[in-house]
């Protein structure tokens, strides 16, 4: 009776190297995120960025599988640049690093198309999952968060606010002026202030800053 010769032996496959870019404004965090990927094995990082400007460069240049976002930069909001990143890396995934625990930040990202939103407090926990889990495609969320995010329902648009209001305070909110406003909305600069007095009037809110923090909590940035 003859034996069947053995086939040919398959190697394990090993896991894949993930590729990552990381933004922080910090030079101090930078270096902790690299040493707490590396150490984990498996994630090679190919560059560092101290601003959006720098991230979406290296993004642009090395096309990582994820870019770590720090959610405050220097230039503003990283949500804000998250679009443009998307458009010109669609196949690099982001996670986002912050130490907003309110649910309508995370709720904004995740809106924005970010896979991961992990808070700085708990990143030593979370990071390697949230990455690994966005380099397959998957998302992930800080747990308590995203149980409040859950529990909280969405926020609707403010009420005494006029459509054209809620484009005025989403572009204020945007870092735009009011020059820049009337240009994108087809209106005159003295209507975008008349907008904008009767937003402050009826939000009984001054400074931008302000503004800014109001269209965050009502989920307004993404509209």
């Amino acid at each position: 009776m003859g034996h069947t010769a053995p086939g040919p032996r398959t190697e394990p496959r090993s896991p894949r190297t993930v590729r990552v870019v990381i933004a922080d404004d910090h030079a101090v965090v930078r270096r902790g995120l690299r040493q707490l990927l590396e150490a984990e094995g498996g994630f090679e990082i190919v560059a560092e960025a101290g601003d959006i400007s720098g991230a979406r460069r290296h993004v642009r240049g090395h096309h990582p599988d994820v870019l770590v976002l720090d959610l405050n930069m220097p230039e503003g909001s990283s949500l804000d640049a998250v679009p443009e990143i998307r458009t010109e890396a669609p196949d690099t995934a982001i996670v986002v690093l912050t130490m907003q625990n309110e649910p309508a930040y995370a709720r904004q990202a995740l809106s924005a198309g970010v896979l991961g939103y992990v808070l700085k407090d708990a990143a030593d926990a979370e990071l390697v999952e949230a990455v690994r889990r966005a380099a397959e495609g998957d998302s992930y969320l800080n747990p308590r968060l995203g149980a409040r995010v859950a529990a909280a329902p969405p926020p609707g648009p403010p009420d005494g606010l006029s459509e054209r209001e809620l484009e005025v305070l989403r572009l204020i909110a945007r870092g735009h002026t009011n020059l820049d406003i009337a240009r994108q909305l087809f209106l005159s600069v003295r209507t975008v202030e008349t907008h904008r007095a009767h937003i402050q009037q009826k939000l009984r809110l001054g400074s931008r800053a302000e503004l800014v923090s109001y269209a965050l909590e009502h989920g307004l940035m993404s509209g």
